[in-house]
């Protein structure tokens, strides 16, 4: 399910889902809350999956996106 990806944004992803906002994962990242929703329409179009439910108050993963995660976190453990 994980082509080859860049692992900057498997971190870029996992600090989004670990804080659970964008702009939460912008301030510990240190850089702007519109990368990082590049960084996720990037993947979702890689991966051909939605990842995130997004709404203006609130952000959660999909099933897709709870998969990709524990695999991303697998990946870069091991790295």
């Amino acid at each position: 399910m994980i082509p080859n990806l860049d692992l900057d944004l498997m971190k870029t992803f996992l600090a989004i889902a670990d804080t659970g906002s964008f702009t939460r994962a912008a301030d510990a990242l240190h850089t702007q809350k519109a990368r990082l929703s590049r960084v996720v329409s990037q993947l979702e179009h890689e991966l051909s999956v939605r990842l995130l439910e997004r709404s203006t108050r609130s952000l959660s993963l999909t099933e897709a996106g709870r998969e990709f995660f524990e695999r991303a976190h697998a990946i870069l453990a091991s790295v």
